[in-house]
């Protein structure tokens, strides 16, 4: 069984920081990437940030030059760090993780995380 775990979120004012950690934890052979998702009230979930193994991060636009995404394949841990936050950037952000598992060494599986909520005041 694999747990995906964030945390990190709360609440901030317009401009400043936040930095999520999303932690994979369980029987993991490998932890081949990770997606930052999130979700605003009344919206769809939108992929804000993933990193693969050997692959550059991805970034969807709005968050590009303010968000970095970053990894600690000793800790099966991913962190996103939000800097000049915005009040739109106001969601819970989820955490999703392809893994492969002792279980079925030949099979990627899917992850989701609880979700935490970021709050950013104007």
């Amino acid at each position: 069984q694999v747990q995906v775990v964030e945390s990190g979120g709360g609440l901030v004012q317009a401009g400043g920081s936040l930095r999520l950690s999303c932690t994979a934890s369980g029987s993991i052979i490998s932890l081949n990437g990770i997606g930052w998702y999130r979700q605003a009230p009344g919206k769809q979930r939108e992929l804000v940030a993933s990193i693969r193994s050997s692959a550059s991060p991805n970034y969807v636009d709005s968050v590009k030059g303010r968000f970095t995404i970053s990894r600690d394949n000793a800790k099966n841990t991913v962190y996103l760090q939000m800097n000049n936050l915005k009040p739109e950037d106001t969601a819970v952000y989820y955490c999703n993780a392809l893994v492969v598992e002792a279980r079925a060494t030949f099979t990627e599986f899917s992850y989701w995380g609880q979700g935490t909520q970021v709050t950013v005041s104007s």
